[in-house]
C-alpha cells in the first residue's frame, strides 16, 4: 500500500513536470512570434519612412464620440441641465446626442411635471417640439417673474377671501371666502364665469383639477363638483345645467382648512385635528390620520401626505397610515401655511413669526427624515399662504406683501449618480422680490400661467400679471441677436478687406468713396500755388 502511494506520487510528479515544460515551451513560442510580429512592424515602418510618434499619436487620437452610443448616453446621464447644454455645443455630433438625450424628459418632469395639453396663453407647446426646446422655454419663461408686470383687479366678493387656486391647464380661477360662494374666472382676462348658490357657511379652501371641484367649509362638509365634458369652462357651479354634478362628503367634525387633489384620492384636513384620505371613484374615507393641534394645510405626493399640526409638521404613509416623522416646534407659534417641490422631496413652511423655512424630505423604506435646508424671514407678520411653481416659491403675508423667492440654487437634479440633492447653505439670499403696497391682511396665495394670484381681507383679489414680461424679454432677446449678427458681419467684412490689401488700399477705397474731400485738399493745393506767385 505504501509503495502504491509512492508510485502514485511519482507519476503525479511527473506529470506536473511535463505539464510545465509544455507550457513554458508554449510561452516560448508565442513570445517568438510576438518578436518576428515587432520586427515586421519596424521594417515596415522604415520602408514607409513613417516615425514611430505618428502611429502612437494616431494610434491614441480617438474622442469620446468613438466610445458606443449606449456608454455615452450613460455618460451624459450623469450632467445637470447646464453641463448637458454645454456638451451639445462641443461637435455636431454631441449636439445631436446631447440635445435628443431622455434626460431632458427627466428634467422637465421634475421640475414642472408633464406639460399639460392646451397650453396656458399661448406658451407655445406643441407635439412637434423636443424635451430640449420644451425645457429651455419653460426656464426661460420662469424669469419673466422678475420683468415688468400689470395689476388685474377682480371684484365680486363681498366679504375676506380666504383661498385662491389657479386650474393653469384650463385657464380658470377659483375663488371664495367669508360670503361661502364660490367664484370661477377667466384667468387670462379676468371676466367672471360663474358664482355658485351660497353653500351656508365660510369656504377656507377650494382644489381643482379638469374633473373635479371641490371646496371645504366650516360645517365640516366637502362640496363637489363634477366636470361637464360639454362646458369650455368645465364645471357648472351655478347649477343652472340640468346635470346633477354636485354632492357633498360628510364625516369631519370641525371647519376644513385645505384640500387636495390626486388621480385617486381627495385630501381633506380639518381643525378636528384630522387628515382624511378619500377614496374619488367609491366616495368612502379610507384613512383618518390623527394630530395634536388643528390641522392648517397638507401637501400629498405619491404615497405621503405632508401636513402642519399647531406648530409642527407631519410626515404621512397614506397607505398605512403610520406616522413615518414628525418635525416639532418647525414655527413660533402656528405653521400656518405648507407648499411642496413636484417631484415632493422639498417641504416649504411658513409660521405666524413670519419665517419660511425649506426642508428636504429623505424616504427610506420605514421612515423619513427631514433636514432643514434654508430659512428666510421676509415677513413681519405670520406667513398665511405658500405657493411653489419651480423655481418660485410665493408667500403672503399679513404685513400686506408677497415674497417671491428663487431656490433653484437651493435644489439639484435628482439624477441617479448625484447622491444628495441639496446643496448644504448656511446663507441664503433674500427674496429676490418683494410686491406690497396693500395694507390689508394678505389670507392666500397662487402662482401658475406667468401669473400670481392673491386675496385677502379686503375681499378683492388681484392678479400680478407677468406674461408681458416674457413677450418683451424675446422681444430684446431677438434685437440682441440681430445686433450680435450685425457685429459679426461687420467684423468679417474688416477681416476680408485687411487681408486683401492692407492699410493702404483702405485710405484708397476710403477716398474713393468720397470725392468731395479730394476736390477739398486739390483746391486748396491750388490756392497755396496763386498764393506763392504772386508772392514772387
Amino acid at each position: 500500500m505504501a509503495f502504491e502511494c509512492q508510485r502514485v506520487t511519482r507519476v503525479s510528479k511527473d506529470l506536473a513536470n511535463s505539464v510545465e515544460d509544455s507550457l513554458q515551451s508554449q510561452i516560448e513560442s508565442e513570445l517568438n512570434n510576438l518578436n518576428f510580429e515587432i520586427e515586421a512592424t519596424k521594417s515596415t515602418l522604415e520602408s514607409k519612412q513613417l516615425p514611430c510618434n505618428d502611429v502612437l499619436s494616431n494610434l491614441h487620437r480617438s474622442t469620446i464620440t468613438d466610445l458606443p452610443p449606449a456608454l455615452i448616453s450613460e455618460i451624459l446621464n450623469c450632467l445637470d441641465p447646464k453641463e448637458l447644454g454645454i456638451v451639445s455645443c462641443v461637435s455636431p455630433i454631441l449636439h445631436r446626442l446631447a440635445s435628443d438625450h431622455h434626460a431632458w424628459k427627466e428634467f422637465y418632469c421634475e421640475r414642472w411635471g408633464l406639460p399639460i395639453a392646451s397650453a396656458p396663453l399661448g406658451a407655445g407647446f406643441s407635439d412637434d417640439k423636443s424635451w430640449k426646446e420644451l425645457f429651455v422655454e419653460r426656464e426661460f419663461r420662469s424669469k419673466t417673474f422678475l420683468g415688468r408686470y400689470s395689476i388685474d383687479v377682480l371684484y365680486g366678493h363681498t366679504e375676506a377671501v380666504l383661498t385662491v387656486f389657479v386650474l393653469a391647464s384650463a385657464k380658470l380661477l377659483f375663488t371664495s371666502g367669508y360670503d361661502s360662494i364660490v367664484r370661477m374666472w377667466h384667468l387670462e382676462d379676468g371676466l367672471s364665469i360663474a358664482s355658485s348658490k351660497p353653500l351656508g357657511c365660510t369656504i377656507r379652501a377650494v382644489a381643482a383639477d379638469k374633473k373635479l371641484l371641490v371646496a371645504g367649509g366650516t360645517d365640516g362638509f366637502i362640496h363637489c363638483w363634477r366636470a361637464v365634458e360639454v362646458l369650455p369652462h368645465l364645471f357648472d357651479i351655478s347649477g343652472s345645467e340640468k346635470q346633477n354634478t354636485q354632492f357633498r362628503l360628510w364625516e369631519h367634525e370641525g371647519p376644513i382648512t385645505s384640500l387636495a387633489l390626486d388621480l385617486t384620492r381627495i385630501y381633506s384636513g380639518s381643525w378636528d385635528m384630522t387628515v382624511r384620505v378619500w377614496d374619488r371613484a367609491l366616495l368612502k374615507c379610507l384613512k383618518v390620520l390623527r394630530h395634536s393641534d388643528w390641522v392648517y394645510g397638507l401637501a400629498p405626493h405619491d404615497t405621503t401626505v405632508a401636513s402642519t399640526s399647531g406648530s409642527d409638521v407631519y410626515i404621512w404613509d397614506t397607505n398605512s397610515g403610520c406616522l413615518l416623522t414628525v418635525v416639532n416646534g418647525a414655527h413660533v407659534g402656528n405653521t400656518k401655511s405648507l407648499a411642496r417641490s413636484h417631484t415632493g422631496d422639498f417641504l416649504f413652511t411658513g409660521g405666524e413669526d413670519g419665517a419660511i423655512h425649506m426642508y428636504e424630505i429623505i424616504n427610506d423604506c420605514t421612515e423619513a427624515n427631514v433636514l432643514l435646508v434654508a430659512t428666510w424671514i421676509p415677513h413681519t407678520g405670520p406667513v398665511n399662504s405658500l405657493a411653489f411653481e419651480f423655481p418660485w416659491l410665493v408667500s403672503a403675508a399679513g404685513d400686506g406683501k408677497l415674497s417671491l423667492i428663487d431656490v433653484r440654487k437651493l435644489l439639484r437634479s435628482g439624477r441617479p449618480t448625484s447622491g444628495k440633492r441639496v446643496s448644504r447653505v448656511i446663507e441664503v439670499e433674500p427674496p429676490q422680490r418683494m410686491l406690497h403696497g396693500f395694507e390689508c391682511n394678505l389670507l392666500s396665495v397662487d402662482i401658475g400661467a406667468d401669473r400670481i394670484v392673491c386675496g385677502g381681507e379686503e375681499g378683492i383679489v388681484r392678479i400680478w400679471n407677468f406674461s408681458q414680461a416674457f413677450e418683451i424679454e424675446r422681444r430684446a432677446r431677438a434685437l440682441r441677436g440681430i445686433r450680435l449678427e450685425n457685429r459679426m458681419r461687420r467684423r468679417k467684412l474688416q477681416t476680408e478687406m485687411s487681408s486683401k490689401g492692407g492699410r493702404t488700399d483702405q485710405c484708397s477705397v476710403a477716398a474713393k468713396k468720397n470725392p468731395m474731400n479730394g476736390n477739398r485738399s486739390s483746391v486748396w493745393h491750388n490756392k497755396r500755388g496763386m498764393s506763392g506767385k504772386l508772392k514772387a
